[in-house]
């Protein structure tokens, strides 16, 4: 029986573990990953029930210097995520160095007096008396964490821990999402993540970068058929023709791809058709930035 609600905002630099760490802790894939920096772009709730509490782990966008409209959207989103929540979680890795992004998120989780647990993730990736440095270093420039726990969001190292951590800043109230549900993001939204998460995975440099996806159709035939037509935008005629590839392959490839762990994520088939479509230097206007979904409210 859920009595308790905890809202956790997940936060770091890009590239992190940040959407890795909110997967394995939900225990399905709900947020979108890859190696590139920057492939989380909006704030998406994943959902953890666990005894008597519910967990609302908000994933963010790694804080970065913005350098277009929807660079400043996204900054806009990890900073507005900070407030009114019960709990900060910053994740970093196991350098013995604080850098800038961490800092800046140190004094705005200050400003907003939020308590704050340090997560040191990718542990598995050094050695232990490694981390002891990192400790240093953190304490250094602030000593107001209220824990800091070592983690591996990949062996799952440490998250038996932090999760006995975080529900001490469970609060009495009511469950505000229904049994079974591990994410406020529309199937929709989720089927257009998953396809530009594939081209960040086959794509090279800045293209995909320079990618949003646009689901047009979404509908289910008798037959339990899911029927999903996907735009892709891309920023120059050059990206168009190497997202489609040569003879159609790399468009086939991403699609394949995306179809498969679409069909994981809807537990039915699916008949995938994709496009690709170009709009110059689309990540610079406000509008077509806000018509791709990324809007503040």
């Amino acid at each position: 029986m859920i009595t308790k609600t905890a809202m956790i905002t997940v936060c770091g630099r890009p590239n992190v573990g940040k959407s890795s760490l909110t997967n394995t802790l939900v225990g399905e894939k709900v947020a979108i990953v890859s190696n590139k920096a920057q492939t989380t772009r909006n704030r998406i709730y994943g959902i953890v029930n666990k005894d008597d509490t519910q967990y609302i782990l908000m994933d963010t966008p790694g804080l970065h210097k913005p350098k277009s409209a929807l660079g400043d959207y996204m900054v806009k989103i990890v900073t507005s995520s900070l407030s009114d929540v019960d709990c900060a979680l910053l994740l970093v890795e196991p350098i013995p160095h604080v850098g800038g992004p961490e800092k800046a998120l140190i004094e705005r989780i200050q400003e907003e007096k939020s308590p704050c647990i340090l997560c040191i993730n990718k542990i598995d990736t050094v050695e232990p008396s490694e981390l002891l440095p990192v400790i240093a270093a953190y304490n250094e420039v602030w000593d107001g964490f209220d824990a800091i726990i070592p983690i591996s969001a990949h062996s799952g190292s440490g998250l038996e821990d932090l999760m006995n951590e975080l529900h001490q800043y469970a609060a009495e109230g009511p469950q505000l999402f229904p049994d079974g549900e591990t994410s406020d993001q529309p199937e929709r939204q989720v089927v257009g993540e998953l396809v530009r998460e594939k081209l960040l995975l086959c794509l090279d440099k800045e293209i995909p970068h320079g990618t949003a996806v646009e689901i047009t159709k979404f509908s289910e035939r008798d037959s339990g058929v899911i029927d999903v037509d996907a735009t892709i935008y891309c920023e120059k005629a050059s990206h168009k023709g190497i997202i489609i590839g040569k003879q159609g392959a790399m468009l086939k490839k991403i699609s394949t791809m995306a179809r498969q762990d679409i069909e994981k994520f809807m537990g039915t088939k699916v008949y995938l058709q994709t496009w690709v479509k170009v709009k110059e230097n689309w990540r610079d206007n406000l509008n077509y930035v806000r018509s791709f979904g990324y809007r503040d409210e």
